[in-house]
């Protein structure tokens, strides 16, 4: 499935370019100690001990409280270590050329972890995903974690890792200051920015979309034009940038601009935009409306428990659109296995145990995380501020590419400039035909 070296990472914690570069020309190295290394086998000799290294602060609380459950339940006990997004991909890099790795470590974009692939500390999970267990999650989670055979990061055709969260993308809103009724919503993005300019009483705008998401929102609203099959042509150079899908796309941050919903006029940038964003809505109540991806939702609940009253929605539809909008898919928070380690099968098991639709569950409830398993999507059960989110996951795009680099940073580039009046739409569809024509 993957054969395009640019995966849409979560952006509101994104890592330098130093760390991306750090991960690939580690690759060598970490292919010689992960050769090197021992372990494959179960250990039976004492009580087993496991190590979790966990990337993510959202889940940290959900997946401590299970971790003491199966330590109970099993005996088994689980050390859960969580450095913190910034410092999890060092320590992990750090540990594979100590030989110390953990039995168990959080699965990040398929670029940073691919040298961990290939240096063989990832089990591959294919044959163990064609059983009963392949039931947690839904058919579109598995395809995305998937490599092909041929892929152009080298790895070995298999699927590394297990999640229990699927990502999306679409609108938090919060009723009260937009006047937008959860149970009678925007019918059109027509109708949505007018209820946008309406709510907005200062003169400041409502809305608020980080610069580093907007390959993102362009990519599910040109999917009222696009099928994702020509979604992915264009990606891969095979179609025009300049078709009316994309134009139409752009256009709507034009609308919203001329509307006077966009906060302060701009599109916030620079490295920790989406936190910006993410903060003037949870915490500040600076804005009212924001484009986020569903992890934002756990995010939200780590840094202000106390703030409820919002809902998740996706993209209403375009008038005009032929087609049904789909948000771009993402298998989102997960593990992978060391099979290097002294408890590969123990390992394995407790990761298994995660993927139940009971720990789904509590990932959801705990720490709002959206889960993979159907049944629990199919419930319709969410916290209404991940129910917007999970009803875009049965129609959500999966993709066997993304943008390419040069792309990607031209969109975001563009889209700013695009909302300040210095580019017209046709002129930032020059400029990323440009892009995706350069090597």
């Amino acid at each position: 499935m993957r054969r395009n070296s640019t995966q849409y990472a979560r952006p509101i914690r994104r890592r330098s370019a130093g760390l991306a570069v750090g991960a690939l020309t580690l690759a060598a190295s970490l292919l010689v100690q992960g050769c090197s290394a021992g372990g494959g086998s179960s250990d039976s000799s004492g009580p087993v001990e496991l190590t979790f290294l966990n990337q993510s602060r959202g889940q940290e609380a959900a997946l401590n409280q299970l971790a003491e459950q199966y330590t109970k339940e099993k005996g088994i006990k689980i050390t859960v270590d969580s450095p913190g997004p910034t410092d999890y991909l060092p320590k992990l890099q750090a540990k594979a050329q100590s030989k110390s790795m953990p039995d168990i470590y959080s699965s990040f974009n398929a670029t940073e972890m691919a040298p961990f692939y290939k240096a063989g500390w990832a089990m591959d999970l294919s044959s163990e995903l064609q059983g009963d267990w392949g039931k947690n999650f839904a058919p579109a989670v598995i395809k995305m974690s998937t490599f092909a055979e041929g892929n152009n990061l080298g790895v070995p055709a298999g699927i590394y890792t297990a999640h229990w969260e699927t990502q999306t993308y679409g609108l938090l809103v919060d009723p009260a200051a937009t006047g937008i009724d959860p149970k009678a919503l925007p019918k059109t993005s027509a109708e949505l920015i007018s209820k946008l300019a309406a709510g907005s009483k200062d003169g400041h705008g409502t809305f608020s979309v980080a610069a580093s998401l907007t390959p993102q929102l362009i990519q599910g609203y040109a999917s009222n034009w696009l099928t994702d099959e020509e979604i992915s042509a264009t990606f891969d150079g095979k179609a025009s940038w300049k078709s009316d899908g994309w134009r139409k796309a752009f256009q709507l941050l034009v609308d919203m601009k001329e509307a006077g919903v966009i906060a302060n006029g701009a599109l916030p940038g620079g490295q920790n935009d989406n936190p910006t964003v993410e903060t003037s809505f949870f915490s500040k109540h600076e804005v009212a409306a924001v484009f986020d991806a569903s992890p934002g939702v756990s995010v939200g609940l780590r840094t202000a428990p106390d703030y409820n009253s919002y809902f998740s929605l996706g993209l209403p539809p375009a008038a005009d659109g032929k087609l049904a909008p789909r948000s771009p898919g993402l298998p989102g928070k997960g593990a992978v296995v060391n099979p290097k380690g002294k408890h590969p099968k123990e390992a394995l098991a407790f990761v298994k145990w995660l993927t139940e639709p009971a720990q789904q569950k509590v990932f959801a409830e705990v720490g709002r995380i959206m889960p993979t398993n159907p049944e629990l999507l199919a419930k319709g059960d969410l916290p209404p501020q991940l129910a917007g989110f999970g009803a875009g996951v049965k129609d959500m795009q999966v993709l066997p590419n993304t943008p390419t680099s040069n792309v990607n940073t031209a969109i975001v580039r563009d889209s700013q400039s695009l909302v300040l009046g210095e580019l017209t739409v046709d002129q930032v569809l020059d400029d990323l035909q440009a892009a995706q024509d350069r090597k």
